[in-house]
């Protein structure tokens, strides 16, 4: 049997601790599997004192990471610490300058130097892998970076944050509000004390550009996705999709078209008989459209310390089955340098529409009105609803539901402007887009 496989791990959380302990209860089927033993020699973490439920007797400790990945008697640095920069950063790159594999879990890191990295991996023939940096024990890069080729990608979409899915979930199953969900997702530690990173869509844009960048071959463009972030939602909007057969997600979308590729990251509305609708809680789904296979759909646990060391150990096996001297998979899909500018796309008109919820005043022309202001910026309608005082809005105030055929975003916003300044609107207008699954569109 080849000589076994040395493992140095940078980040003892949940994560770090999960994979520790995986990589020691299967060694042996490890050993068979990947024809070698892989073997942890040494880690990194803040308190060498805290009780992990792991046993690390016989693995070398080090307190700053860049002393592992510089010193360290490893083949493999694995990251599982965070970060864009920091630690993360300089560890990472002195590991790969040394030639050594890296793994890591970071999307922050990859969405803002990802290219610069890929490119230090291919001139020392290192391997990087980071499946477990999007959608948690998902093979979606794998996926994309293998096992599609030959398949020219249209669209990438999915549910690609736990907690954003959790808390939309849990106000559609139990009628609460998204502050009352989202102090729940928190207790139960599905959302951090400070949550703005994920309900805001930060996470779920980092995913995407990384997806974007193995989909289509263009240069990570982490700050040129179009972004909104679930605060905004409520139990309104909620009840007012169901009625009209739809879920609200928080979708990541990524399509080419004629003029470059659209990023965009935003609650959506998804007909509540596609699949996607059914994805519920903290599970993640990622949908690939190509030319070949057509649509693919993978489901599965978006986070958690044992899906997540799940997809790093899967990145160290396939490290440990890897032949001396064979041809590397590009880490992102394409040599580095071959990687296109990212030429950022107008905003599409969007074949499900849009839903759009105001509160207006209730006074005789408002609704005439706001038909009118539909009409002049050329959006077909496919309904409109106007609601009584008693069911949505306030005393002396109604609302009105549109639901729009396709548009252009700049049409709906122009409209929307227009009513804004007619000075019957109370509140902000909501507006959300409507995306079906590329069969039903």
């Amino acid at each position: 049997m080849a000589d076994a496989l040395k493992i140095g791990i940078a980040g003892l959380g949940t994560v770090g601790a999960s994979l520790v302990r995986i990589i020691q209860q299967k060694s042996n089927e490890l050993a068979v599997t990947c024809g070698r033993p892989i073997t942890i020699t040494a880690v990194s973490a803040r308190d060498k004192t805290r009780d992990r439920g792991i046993d690390l007797s016989g693995v070398t400790w080090f307190d700053r990471p860049e002393d592992l990945a510089e010193k360290g008697d490893i083949d493999v640095f694995v990251e599982l610490m965070g970060g864009a920069e920091g630690p993360a950063n300089v560890s990472v790159r002195i590991a790969l300058q040394r030639g050594l594999h890296v793994v890591t879990a970071n999307k922050a890191l990859l969405a803002y130097h990802g290219v610069e990295l890929a490119t230090i991996a291919e001139e020392k023939g290192s391997l990087l892998n980071f499946e477990a940096a999007v959608a948690g024990g998902i093979p979606v890069i794998k996926a994309l970076r293998e096992s599609l080729t030959g398949n020219a990608v249209s669209r990438i979409y999915g549910i690609m944050n736990g907690t954003c899915n959790y808390i939309l979930t849990k106000m559609e199953k139990e009628g609460l509000s998204f502050a009352e969900c989202l102090k729940e997702a928190q207790r139960l530690g599905y959302a951090e004390a400070d949550p703005a990173f994920d309900i805001e869509g930060n996470d779920t844009a980092h995913k995407l550009a990384i997806l974007t960048t193995l989909a289509f071959g263009n240069r990570i463009a982490a700050d040129d996705i179009y972004l909104e972030g679930i605060t905004n939602i409520s139990i309104e909007d909620i009840h007012a999709a169901a009625e009209l057969g739809y879920r609200i997600k928080l979708l990541g979308v990524a399509q080419r078209t004629d003029t470059g590729i659209e990023q965009r990251v935003h609650p959506t509305m998804v007909p509540v008989d596609s699949v996607i609708a059914q994805v519920d809680g903290v599970t993640n789904a990622v949908a690939i459209e190509s030319d070949v296979l057509g649509e693919l759909l993978m489901v599965g646990p978006g986070a958690g310390g044992n899906a997540t060391a799940s997809s790093v150990l899967g990145d160290i096996a396939d490290i440990a089955k890897s032949q001396p001297g064979a041809q590397r998979v590009p880490a992102l899909g394409h040599p580095a340098k071959a990687l296109e500018p990212y030429r950022k796309a107008q905003m599409q008109s969007h074949e499900g529409g849009y839903f759009i919820r105001l509160t207006v005043l209730d006074r005789t022309g408002v609704f005439a009105n706001v038909a009118t202001r539909m009409a002049e910026n050329h959006i077909s309608l496919e309904s409109i609803v106007q609601r009584s005082k008693q069911h949505l809005a306030p005393s002396h105030h109604q609302t009105i539901i549109l639901v729009t055929h396709a548009t252009m975003e700049e049409s709906v916003r122009k409209a929307v402007a227009s009513i804004k300044s007619e000075g019957y609107l109370f509140g902000e207008p909501q507006v959300i887009r409507i995306e079906r699954p590329k069969e039903e569109a």
